[in-house]
């Protein structure tokens, strides 16, 4: 489906990153709105194509995407401890953080045993979609070993997302991350079937079963809309996947979905800036996200090229 041998761009890591933020920021503002609302206010297209002239605010799906990439640039790898603490350093409850994550991480800030607490607040662990949507700076980083991506992915995911299908939704957004990143030939059936070696919970093996078989023009409502992980992770890989060389339509089409319509399209947006690169990332959009503090888009854009360096030279032949 998409050659080894395609070296990944800085411009696709940029991509990725950004295509993130601004697929959140542009869904954010009809987070759980309806689908028939959203064709009213918008159509999605429009929302796309002509957000305003206000600044484009991310949520805190991306807040949080922005602490993973700090971690793996500290540590290299994932670090549990570590990643809790750029969590709760980087915590702005403006931001709109679900209930379980504000819980978890104003209990870390609060000196209390935030591994307890993660378990306890939902039976067995979250099964949100929260761990893959911060996710995708993994599937860039060791995009050439898609084992190493989906194990640092479910490691990411344990801070808050223990269930056993929030982890694989975590795994499973890495994974595509990867495999749009190593551009080529788009083939849909394959990339499903690379995703389906990496799925361990008996939902998602369903949902790409059923993906596989789906033509371009058929509905993805049946995937869901929602917050948890098998009602919203496919839904941005399938949209993806149908449009793999458009950013906007992608963008779109999941801001048209409704209901968790931010961190739809900040997946979605992820999938589609790590194939085309931030080229392909309308300009204005770019111009239009924030970046009058700290953690803006200069420096999710100064992020993605780290992450970039940082993999050459993992690279055989390029440096220590």
């Amino acid at each position: 489906m998409m050659s080894e041998g395609l070296e990944p761009r800085r411009e696709q890591f940029i991509g990725c990153l950004l295509g993130h933020a601004i697929g959140d920021a542009l869904g954010a503002p009809y987070e759980g709105l309806a689908d028939d609302v959203i064709f009213q206010m918008g159509p999605s297209d429009r929302i796309v194509r002509d957000p305003g002239r206000d600044v484009l605010r991310y949520t805190d799906d991306t807040q949080m995407t922005i602490g993973v990439a700090e971690t793996l640039l500290e540590r290299g790898e994932i670090d549990e401890g570590a990643l809790i603490a750029a969590f709760a350093a980087n915590y702005r409850p403006s931001r709109g953080y679900g209930a379980g994550a504000r819980k978890i991480l104003e209990a870390y800030n609060d000196g209390e045993d935030w591994r307890v607490l993660a378990r306890s607040i939902f039976p067995g662990g979250s099964l949100g979609n929260g761990a893959a949507m911060r996710v995708a700076p993994i599937g860039l980083a060791f995009c050439d070993d898609l084992d190493r991506v989906a194990e640092q992915a479910a490691r990411s995911a344990e801070p808050t997302h223990a269930h056993p299908i929030g982890v694989d939704g975590a795994r499973l957004l890495a994974v595509a991350i990867a495999l749009a990143a190593r551009g080529g030939p788009f083939d849909r059936k394959a990339f499903y079937g690379e995703l389906a070696r990496y799925a361990e919970t008996e939902e998602f093996r369903w949902q790409l079963s059923v993906a596989r078989k789906l033509k371009r023009t058929d509905s993805v409502q049946g995937f869901g809309n929602s917050l948890e992980a098998h009602r919203s992770v496919m839904t941005s890989i399938v949209i993806f996947a149908t449009s793999p060389d458009d950013y906007p339509a992608v963008v779109a089409r999941a801001i048209g979905q409704g209901g968790d319509v931010d961190t739809l399209a900040a997946m979605a947006g992820a999938l589609a800036g790590a194939r085309l690169g931030v080229e392909a990332i309308p300009p204005r959009l770019i111009e239009q996200l924030e970046d009058h503090h700290a953690q803006g888009r200069s420096h999710i854009e100064a992020l993605a090229g780290e992450l970039f360096d940082g993999r050459s030279r993992r690279r055989p032949g390029g440096g220590s």
